[in-house]
């Protein structure tokens, strides 16, 4: 299946964190926070004519934003490009 975002509107793939720290320290699934960095699977007519971020780029969004689906067993996110904060490179 495709997801096409409409408007303004992105499709973004969240990055999964490390489980462990950089001491080697596992860490349980309680202590783990949500990603807030994601890929940008999918972007809107709007976002794509403005071309301030397109597919493949990696973004840091709102931590309450957002839309979450699951299609063909991967889960994914609808946000608003406004949603979106920054670019990282």
């Amino acid at each position: 299946m495709t997801i096409r975002p409409l408007g303004d509107r992105v499709v973004i793939k969240k990055v999964e964190k490390e489980e462990t720290t950089k001491s080697g320290i596992v860490l349980p699934n309680s202590a783990k926070e949500e990603p807030k960095v994601a890929e940008i699977v999918a972007v809107g007519l709007t976002v794509e004519e403005k071309g301030e971020i397109k597919v493949g780029d990696k973004v840091i969004f709102s931590k309450y934003s957002g839309t979450d689906i699951k299609a063909d067993g991967v889960e994914y996110t609808i946000l608003k490009s406004v949603d979106i904060l920054a670019v990282v490179e």
